[in-house]
């Protein structure tokens, strides 16, 4: 019998969710990492949350996970994005002490009963009759298991660039893990290179704090942990500043000292977080780019400069930095710079982020092609949970897109596939108006509490909120003031739910209830028709497309939609209209065919 049901090899943000996952749904686990003390390395901006991200780290939470409750603990800024806009794309976002993240996130996986956290390099996949069934590690130790959950990161034949100066490494001061995409390789896995950065990290006591603008946090912050009353450390502000022209003329006449720009990266970045040099070539009809200096935490001088991530040789970072508002006298502690790596093209895997043709081993994280922490950790929980559910010989979790952010992602990724680092933004979810932050909970408590990950207590009072809000809301309808139910009175658009029942005995005097309640009242019609859309949403969804049917026997379909439906074998007639190449006249015919057999 092999020493542990799962093996998840890569502490960082989905590992750690991977590994904890596993964990608690009662499998032994061990998380092998390279360095225990890099455990959560934010190794970016540190912060936590966004536009659409926010979203993820609260289904996280809803769902057992850890992130949201670790970022509470280290947040020493929060906020919600886009207040003034409607709930559906309103999104928290947290600054964090970047070594008290580290720490807690590290103090939770070490106490975490099932889970052993080992230092060690894999290198090699222990394969047994076609299954992965453990790694070994550049020691020549082998780690045998049921299941193996890679979460590389950016470590796959990492190679960072800063200017002309080339390294390999995994991030900044860590190795490279190339027999590990050697090994990846071996297994017949198909690997490409993407391409990320970081800004320079400044140094405080050097920044000219006068010349900046405050940005502060929330005065009432809502944490992400649902059990979570008050953030733990003292709330600091961020400071705001731009480029300017000079800083522009200094990039455009060293262009050719860009790794960028010199043909030296060939791998594709971040679309929607380019570097200043990007920025600066993209847009050259502007005259500055916002940059927000970032404290890396309480007790340290370092200041990451979020907005000017760069891979320009140091000389010139140098100077970029000192033409800025406010920086010109300001010391670089860290430069910034640009890493390529590996990754597995995602239509390679199941919904399940299994390997298709490799079973045993599932993938999780920027290997995946993805970008950013919360992704990372919404991918790592995911595969940590179907893992666990695999050597338990239970049912996959697999919610659709109507029911959470997380098979969002995942179904872009396995479905869709990437050649460019995958963010998540609001815009992907096309039933966003149902998948909103404050009823993440209300949505997932129920399949974490199936998974064993939420406790039964906390599932029962997250129905009985539910049924609260519904009971509030059908009261409403039936309450009478003016002539006009106060249902009616609140779908006004300048009415509240606070104001319209001030006086109230039997008003809900819980803010966030109250909010719910206000949200759903005035978006009533949009909900329902949103509602009647998932329901013929999952009528093709439930309609089963056989693992291994054979399309070359499926008449009437071009050899081009043929090759695309065999790469990523979709399990359901809906997943097949969201292949790309797929025609609508594919979809029927296929709709016919599932139905014969």
């Amino acid at each position: 019998m092999p020493a542990w049901d799962v093996i998840v090899v890569g502490a960082g943000h989905a590992g750690c969710e991977a590994a904890l996952a596993s964990a608690r749904m009662g499998c032994r686990t061990l998380l092998l990492t390279m360095s225990l003390d890099a455990i959560a390395q934010m190794s970016c901006n540190p912060a936590i949350g966004g536009t659409a991200k926010g979203h993820l780290v609260r289904e996280i939470d809803a769902l057992g996970g850890e992130m949201g409750r670790t970022t509470d603990r280290a947040a020493i800024q929060m906020k919600t994005l886009n207040a003034s806009r409607g709930p559906a794309v309103r999104s928290s976002r947290a600054q964090c002490d970047r070594a008290r993240y580290r720490t807690a996130m590290k103090q939770t996986v070490e106490a975490e009963p099932n889970l052993d956290v080992r230092q060690g390099q894999a290198r090699h996949f222990v394969v047994e009759s076609g299954h992965v069934v453990g790694v070994e590690d550049q020691l020549g130790v082998r780690y045998d298991a049921r299941a193996v959950v890679v979460t590389a990161g950016t470590f796959l034949r990492g190679l960072i660039h800063v200017g002309f100066a080339r390294q390999r490494a995994g991030r900044a001061g860590e190795f490279s893990a190339d027999d590990l995409s050697d090994a990846l390789r071996a297994l017949g896995l198909r690997l490409a290179r993407l391409k990320t950065g970081t800004s320079p990290r400044l140094r405080r006591s050097t920044i000219d704090y006068s010349e900046l603008a405050e940005q502060w946090g929330d005065e009432h912050p809502w944490p992400f942990h649902w059990a979570t009353t008050r953030l733990a450390l003292p709330q600091v502000a961020c400071h705001l500043t731009y480029t300017t022209p000079g800083t522009h003329a200094i990039i455009r006449d060293n262009l050719d000292r860009s790794p960028l720009y010199s043909g030296v990266i060939d791998a594709t970045g971040v679309r929607y977080c380019p570097s200043i040099e990007d920025k600066v070539v993209r847009f050259a009809e502007r005259d500055r780019h916002q940059v927000i200096l970032e404290p890396d935490g309480l007790d340290t001088e370092e200041v990451y400069a979020n907005g000017i991530s760069t891979s320009m040789p140091v000389d010139v970072q140098e100077r970029l930095v000192r033409s800025i508002p406010g920086l010109d006298r300001a010391e670089i502690m860290r430069p910034g710079y640009a890493i390529e790596y590996d990754f597995v093209p995602p239509t390679q895997l199941r919904a399940t982020l299994e390997c298709r043709d490799v079973p045993g081993l599932w993938l999780a994280g920027q290997i995946n092609g993805t970008t950013g922490y919360e992704e990372a950790a919404a991918l790592g929980l995911w595969a940590g949970i179907n893992a666990a559910c695999a050597v338990q010989k239970r049912a996959p979790f697999l919610p659709d897109r109507s029911e959470c952010y997380l098979a969002v992602l995942v179904d872009d990724l396995v479905t869709r596939g990437t050649i460019e680092p995958y963010r998540m933004f609001t815009s992907r979810a096309e039933y966003r108006l149902l998948l909103r932050e404050d009823n993440a909970d209300l949505r997932l408590a129920a399949h974490g509490h199936q998974l064993g990950l939420v406790a039964t207590e906390r599932r029962e009072a997250v129905d009985a909120r539910a049924a609260r809000i519904d009971a509030e809301i059908e009261r409403l309808r039936e309450r009478r003031r003016h002539g006009m139910s106060l249902f009616q009175l609140l779908c006004r658009p300048e009415t509240t739910y606070a104001a319209l029942m001030a006086d109230d005995p039997h008003a809900i005097r819980d803010a966030a209830l109250g909010r719910q309640v206000e949200v759903a009242v005035k978006y009533d019609g949009y909900i329902r028709r949103m509602r009647q859309d998932v329901e013929r949403f999952k009528a093709s969804e439930h309609v089963e497309i056989p693992d291994a049917l054979d399309y070359a026997v499926v008449p009437g379909l071009s050899a081009e939609i043929r090759q695309r439906l065999a790469e990523v074998r979709p399990r359901s007639l809906g997943q097949a209209s969201r292949v790309p190449g797929v025609t609508p006249a594919a979809v029927s015919i296929l709709s016919v065919w599932c139905r014969r057999v």
